[in-house]
């Protein structure tokens, strides 16, 4: 399929004060289009994607989205300048409003092909990666990382990378606000084990008072989002905005100061219906978008069944439109 490309006049503004993780499996373009139904502010992130994927692989895959996802950044991950550069120019021409480093990923994969947390050791090569991906495009570069991996986790080798970092042109850090244990711990156990210190990110602001930093891990509602943002300068939610996807629909009225009426899980449910046949007629399964939808109903009593009629009910018929609507009906005044 062809890449999207969007003039800048067409764009929405970028904003970092909410945006939705990068998180592998779970914000493909489909993720990203349901979510845009919630909030028209938030700032979307794909999954990332490494550098050999994107110059060797099926780039168009990779890169599709609808127009309606702006403002959206392309998270890539890899460690050679002249890759990233390169990369960053296809981000730029497909009409990406950002392109995000990963410097935060602790998996055993990753780390074999140099990407992710385990780039916090050589801050010097981050920063000539930075500075390849800043000279090649005029779009923001920004860098995703921990506060820290094992043996290299003291604050002033945490400066020393942002500071490195910084120097070569970066003005935007995600800070996610644990360290990443690299042997021993599983992605998962890295999200969970290791203590968040949430005042070792607010030191780096402290320190670093005109770079912009986004608080990333943990954050769980809107009123956190708030207590946070008196310190940050925006905050990122992974999985709690995955799994409590209803959460976005405040998120332009209480953090963007929006008139917009939140819209109703209902509405959302319904404005995703012409989407999916759009995908059905295109030889797609209902489940490729419905498989990010099954938090919607999250606190209500219904919240078994729309899932069962959206995770398991949709495979047994020949007919799953029907069930997306027997879906829908749940959510009726919701």
């Amino acid at each position: 399929m062809p890449l999207q490309t969007a003039s800048a006049t067409e764009r929405p503004i970028l904003s970092r004060r909410f945006s939705v993780a990068p998180m592998m499996d779970w914000t493909d373009h489909h993720c990203r289009y349901f979510l845009r139904q919630l909030s028209q502010h938030a700032l979307l992130y794909t999954e990332m994607v490494t550098t050999g994927a994107l110059l060797h692989g099926d780039t168009a895959r990779f890169l599709h989205y609808d127009q309606s996802e702006h403002p959206v950044a392309l998270q890539l991950g890899g460690s050679n300048p002249a890759d990233l550069a390169a990369c960053a120019r296809i981000a730029e021409q497909a009409g990406y409003d950002e392109v995000n480093l990963n410097v935060g990923c602790p998996s055993d994969r990753v780390q074999n092909n140099m990407i992710g947390a385990c780039l916090m050791a050589h801050p010097a090569l981050v920063a000539e990666c930075v500075k390849a991906m800043r000279d090649a495009v005029s779009i923001p570069v920004t860098v995703k990382h921990r506060i820290g991996i094992d043996g290299r986790d003291s604050y002033a080798e945490l400066r020393d990378f942002v500071g490195q970092v910084r120097d070569a042109g970066c003005g935007s850090f995600t800070v996610h606000a644990r360290i990443a244990i690299l042997s021993g711990l599983s992605p998962k156990e890295n999200r969970e084990i290791p203590p968040l210190r949430y005042d070792i990110a607010a030191q780096l602001k402290q320190d670093f008072p005109n770079l912009e930093l986004i608080l990333n891990g943990g954050i769980k509602t809107l009123d956190a989002c708030q207590e946070h943002l008196q310190t940050f300068d925006g905050v990122m939610l992974g999985r709690e905005a995955y799994h409590n996807p209803y959460l976005l629909a405040e998120v332009d009225q209480q953090l963007f100061g929006s008139e917009r009426v939140p819209v109703s899980r209902h509405a959302a449910m319904l404005a995703m219906r012409p989407y999916i046949e759009r995908h059905m007629a295109a030889g797609g399964l209902m489940h490729h978008v419905t498989r990010h939808m099954l938090g919607l109903a999250q606190g209500f009593p219904g919240a078994r069944r729309f899932r069962q009629l959206l995770s398991a009910d949709i495979h047994k018929s020949d007919q799953p439109l029907a069930i997306f609507d027997q879906a829908a009906d749940i959510l009726q005044g919701r």
